[in-house]
């Protein structure tokens, strides 16, 4: 009898143990899978952020296009209109004349400036320190950002750095054409009026030289080659140092030769 009771009692704690074991192992099974879960669902998440993140870079980029595309748009506008006015004033002036008896008053249009504020005319031109070349700039304070009519980009890196090089297009020979090189500061992307498709664009720092003033510009490289003039300046770059007559023509710097000139309105 004791012997029998002894066997019961061994098979009990026998299976007693298996049973733990079995419990123990489907414990660790069950937490190695709601850790996996854990890890896939954070991942997932990432992915989703890294998706919208990228979403939201694109639709800024898209911003900027518009609002470059949208200033291009201003200073044709801005071109015309002012044709159109020379035109008529053109016309009225040969179609009548001022009799002996008028009165003709004659006011002072000189803008108002702060002390260190320059006047800048419609157009003015720019000297670019790198190349040590004078070019004819369409000043607007339609447009925010100012750009240059680049072509032939080629961008490299320099002592770890991501560079360009480029000629600026004002219909010089291309041989004569001298390269700018200068860091990039960053890309922007245009939206081009042709093909309505979204182009990455660089930004690059050059110091310019209007008259007296001498400063730091950020310009985009961009295809202007619908426009009259090579370079377009900004809010950006005037804002803090000019006031702008649009009346009136290189006040602060004197105009480029008439060959110079003639070479870039054909453009």
């Amino acid at each position: 009898m004791l012997k029998k009771s002894l066997g019961l009692a061994v098979f009990a704690l026998g299976s007693l143990s298996g049973c733990a074991y079995m419990t123990g192992e489907h414990y660790s099974e069950q937490t190695i899978a709601v850790i996996n879960q854990s890890e896939e669902k954070l991942s997932n998440r990432i992915e989703e952020l890294d998706s919208n993140l990228d979403k939201q870079t694109d639709y800024i980029a898209s911003l900027e296009s518009e609002v470059i595309n949208l200033s291009n748009e201003v200073e044709v506008l801005k071109h015309n209109q002012q044709r159109f006015i020379a035109t008529a004033r053109k016309a009225q002036t040969t179609s009548s004349s001022p009799s002996a008896t008028s009165n003709i008053v004659v006011t002072n249009l000189e803008p108002q400036t702060r002390p260190g504020m320059v006047t800048l005319g419609s157009l003015e031109s720019v000297d670019i320190d790198i190349v040590k070349s004078a070019f004819v700039a369409r000043v607007d304070t339609g447009a925010t950002t100012s750009s240059i009519n680049a072509v032939d980009l080629q961008e490299f890196e320099r002592n770890g750095k991501k560079w360009v090089k480029f000629h600026i297009s004002d219909q010089t020979a291309p041989e004569d054409r001298k390269w700018v090189e200068a860091p990039i500061v960053r890309h922007v992307k245009i939206r081009q009026s042709s093909t309505n498709a979204l182009e990455r664009r660089p930004v690059v720092e050059l110091w310019i030289k209007i008259g007296s003033v001498h400063e730091k510009a950020q310009f985009t490289l961009a295809d202007r080659s619908q426009m009259d003039y090579p370079i377009l300046l900004g809010r950006e770059f005037i804002q803090d140092i000019a006031y702008v007559d649009v009346s009136r023509e290189f006040i602060e710097s004197k105009a480029v030769s008439n060959t110079s000139k003639n070479n870039i309105n054909n453009n």
